[in-house]
């Protein structure tokens, strides 16, 4: 086996050594929450980090915020001295986009260390730029000698659990960071828009969890001020921000950037909102998403705007990002004969078909902002995600499902499994059809991990539809436990260069693996 060490290489921590020593409780920018004002002192900052996203063998993404109207500057270079570096010119940022922006870099050399620094020029004099932020991302080898290794998760700042400094923050980034991976892979609820952060939450035990706090995470998000300021909340940790700086990430979204199990065409009866109309809410949340986080698909990089695609990680992985909540029918009992929308929507199930068979790469990652065989209820009678219970004959989202797996098995399309987050706890799954009502597929996995920084919850009912059978779980027997009371989970990968062998690790914050799944590449039915 031919894995990196978990720690940094040398050229990576060297670069990061001005970020790293910053002190792990806490750091907030100096701006909080507070949106940039126009006519400010100085020269403009980014006190917000840098993230780079949706990194391919020669193209990358790399994000930041302004405090005020600034031209975004992008440098690279092979070394951090960032001598005969490159530049490229990004937007101008300004309130449009919450003063956030995204330069897209092309031409870059595949299977290398990227150093970048970002500068922002004061639009009235270009010879005016802040103090340059720096990152680093490897690019996608042309080869599969030098392995893949990622990391997956999701599920930040929910249920009223926030950045609490007592606790040094989100102190599972710093964890995630030190593995070193090539990229992570944000398998949605990125932020909680409809969970307020209060001051304080006594616990069970008497004690005080105690959050940092902003005007805009004190209610439920509805305008786009409010979505805007919930996704700056999580920038305010340290941990999270150093994390950006040395992991690209691929994210996909699910219910909590909006509301709580939303789906299109839904109108809210919660006293809460004084907006109803969920697809408002959601082209808001949208937007604020789409400023925030580094992604390919949407504007301005691709017209359509949508959220799913995949990412080529050399001749050993191919990602396929999926988006769950956009395309989906109304919750309800999930029991209809006949269901062309699903989960997925008519137009994301066939493109998914199509790039499967498409795909060359010794591994397939379905990214699932939610679970296939666990059973996700919506209220009493209505179901959230695929299953719903019923172990017989697929019905209602399960038909997508159903004909996706057929068409899996049929076009003989190997190395398939899937990875995903949303029920607040960890696990492993594996379907096959000797033990499923519905038998023609090929047996898969299915890994969940998470939360990263929200409230614990106890493990759902299997379906048994597609065969499941949980080889594995770690789940807290009370909903809602807090991160101080039950540990945070974090899912992670490691494709062998040599062999393509796959390995499966479920991790929990501060203690190690829990479990780990060794994959062999090329067969069915593992």
């Amino acid at each position: 086996m031919s894995h990196r060490q978990p720690s940094p290489s040398p050229r990576r921590r060297s670069v990061l050594r001005g970020s790293l020593a910053v002190p792990a409780a806490l750091a907030v920018p100096a701006l909080a929450g507070a949106a940039p004002a126009f006519a400010l002192s100085g020269r403009p900052k980014a006190g917000w980090g840098v993230q780079a996203g949706d990194v391919t063998a020669h193209a990358g993404l790399v994000w930041v915020r302004s405090d005020r109207p600034a031209r975004m500057i992008v440098e690279t270079s092979a070394t951090e001295s960032f001598r005969n570096a490159r530049r490229w010119r990004g937007p101008l940022l300004g309130p449009g986009t919450d003063f956030t922006g995204t330069t897209r870099l092309r031409g870059l050399p595949a299977g290398e260390q990227i150093h970048y620094r970002v500068l922002l020029q004061d639009p009235d004099d270009p010879r005016r730029t802040g103090e340059p932020v720096a990152g680093t991302f490897r690019t996608t080898p042309k080869g599969r000698k030098e392995g893949v290794r990622f990391l997956w998760s999701g599920d930040i700042a929910g249920q009223g659990w926030g950045i609490n400094p007592d606790r040094g923050g989100y102190r599972v980034f710093e964890e995630m960071r030190r593995r070193d991976p090539d990229f992570f892979l944000c398998s949605g609820d990125t932020v909680y828009a409809d969970g307020p952060i209060q001051p304080s939450v006594t616990l069970p035990d008497g004690s005080v969890w105690r959050n940092v706090t902003t005007e805009e995470k004190s209610k439920v998000a509805e305008s786009l001020a409010e979505f805007r300021g919930t996704f700056r909340y999580n920038l305010l940790d340290e941990n999270l921000r150093r994390f950006n700086a040395q992991v690209p990430s691929v994210v996909q979204w699910d219910d909590h950037e909006v509301r709580n199990n939303w789906y299109p065409g839904q109108i809210l009866d919660d006293a809460r909102y004084t907006e109803k109309d969920v697809d408002v809410l959601a082209r808001r949340s949208l937007r604020a998403f789409s400023e925030y986080f580094p992604i390919s698909t949407l504007p301005p990089g691709d017209e359509d705007g949508r959220l799913y695609r995949v990412l080529r990680h050399g001749p050993l992985l191919d990602v396929f990002v999926l988006d769950m909540r956009s395309y989906r029918n109304a919750n309800s009992p999930n029991r209809q004969p006949d269901d062309a929308t699903g989960i997925l929507g008519a137009r994301q199930l066939a493109w998914l078909k199509r790039e499967l068979s498409r795909s060359r790469a010794v591994w397939k990652v379905i990214a699932s902002d939610m679970p296939l065989g666990l059973v996700v209820p919506d209220g009493r009678t209505n179901f959230e995600a695929v299953a719903q219970g019923d172990p017989g004959a697929p019905l209602g989202r399960e038909l997508q499902i159903a004909e996706l797996l057929r068409h899996i098995k049929h076009r003989k399309i190997t190395g398939t499994l899937w990875l995903t987050a949303d029920v607040h706890y960890t696990s492993a799954q594996h379907y096959d059809p000797s033990r499923a009502a519905f038998q023609d597929f090929a047996p898969f996995w299915e890994f969940v991990s998470g939360p990263l920084a929200a409230g614990g919850f106890p493990a759902t009912k299997l379906d048994g539809t597609f065969g499941p059978e949980q080889k594995f779980v770690k789940a807290p027997s009370r909903a809602n436990t807090s991160p101080a009371e039950t540990p945070q989970y974090f899912g992670e990968v490691d494709i062998d260069g040599d062999s393509g062998e796959l390995t499966v690790r479920l991790r929990q914050e501060g203690g190690g693996v829990l479990f780990t799944q060794v994959l062999q590449p090329g067969r069915v039915g593992q």
